[in-house]
């Protein structure tokens, strides 16, 4: 038994993987049945995945886990002079 999707997408997106698919030989329909079969024997999506500022969502948990870490463990300065000498190694 097949079922119908319809989705909404811009059209320049569309026809770029109409041509992508068309180069590997494929048809669109092909090429996204494709795309949901991996999807469904992997149960995952088949490529990384990336933020909107293009991190990783691993790499963006391992920066806010060092965050975290930093400021429980870090040093804390009163004003940002304070922190250049430290910086410098200067008194």
């Amino acid at each position: 038994m097949t079922t119908t999707l319809q989705i909404r997408i811009d059209k320049k997106t569309k026809d770029a993987a109409q041509k992508t698919f068309h180069s590997m030989g494929l048809d669109l329909s092909s090429g996204v049945k494709l795309y949901l079969t991996q999807v469904m024997h992997t149960k995952t999506i088949p490529f990384p995945v990336l933020s909107f500022d293009y991190l990783p969502r691993k790499k963006k948990l391992q920066i806010i886990k060092e965050a975290k870490y930093a400021l429980k463990h870090s040093k804390r300065y009163a004003t940002i002079q304070e922190a250049h000498r430290d910086i410098l190694g200067k008194k």
